[in-house]
């Protein structure tokens, strides 16, 4: 039905960026909102960011000013610029779709900073 899939994750110091993109597949993507959330080993999935069809976002107080979430409907892609980046932004970035109650994840994309 619809699957999504993330890339751009790596390995970066502290104070880089990275940019990830999550590409959707199905018929929904355009009525989705979408997401990204982290997870680190041993710790809670944390919400990062939404960006609603209309193009609102929300960020995490932790990401606010660093990191922005981006859509482009017409490629069925979500992105997410991660810049100033810290060690303690290091997890597994994983994309999430949602509609009315249904929900979409990806596998998640690795992404590690080091200090």
């Amino acid at each position: 039905q619809v699957r999504l899939v993330e890339s751009g994750g790596g390995l970066v110091q502290a104070g880089g960026s990275l940019r990830l993109s999550c590409a959707a597949s199905g018929t929904i993507f355009t009525i989705a909102v979408m997401g990204w959330y982290r997870q680190a080993p041993g710790k809670q999935r944390e919400l990062v960011a939404t960006v609603t069809p209309g193009g609102s976002t929300n960020y995490a107080d932790s990401v606010k000013e660093r990191f922005t979430i981006s859509r482009d409907n017409s490629k069925n892609t979500v992105y997410l610029q991660m810049n100033s980046l810290k060690p303690e932004d290091t997890g597994v970035y994983i994309c999430h779709g949602a509609v009315t109650v249904v929900h979409y994840w990806g596998q998640g994309t690795q992404v590690t900073v080091s200090s």
